[in-house]
């Protein structure tokens, strides 16, 4: 199951690069492949939920130029969800997961 990801800027960093569109592809076992890209740099990783909790995870990326992107995130339903996400550059986002 693929869910669209929406990370809006909340910092003067991330106004820079405006609305960024991510995708979370699911396997339905807690654990799923992150992908987006920032200003032509292509990040790739993991979203997993932690071991405690069905709806608290993490996602995190490495881009193809050598900066990361690391998010928290809470699951509302089995579809939507929201957190933030933190550029290595200090740029921050909202981020909201489903339809």
């Amino acid at each position: 199951m693929t869910f669209p990801v929406r990370l809006y800027p909340t910092n003067a960093m991330a106004s820079r690069y405006g609305m960024v569109s991510a995708t979370v592809t699911n396997d339905l076992h807690g654990k799923g492949v992150f992908s987006t890209q920032i200003n032509g740099e292509a990040f790739t990783g993991e979203a997993t939920r932690k071991a405690d909790s069905q709806r608290n995870g993490l996602a995190n990326g490495a881009g193809n130029r050598g900066s990361y992107l690391s998010c928290t995130y809470s699951m509302n339903s089995s579809t939507q969800g929201t957190g933030q996400c933190r550029l290595s550059d200090g740029a921050e986002f909202s981020m909201h997961m489903g339809n």
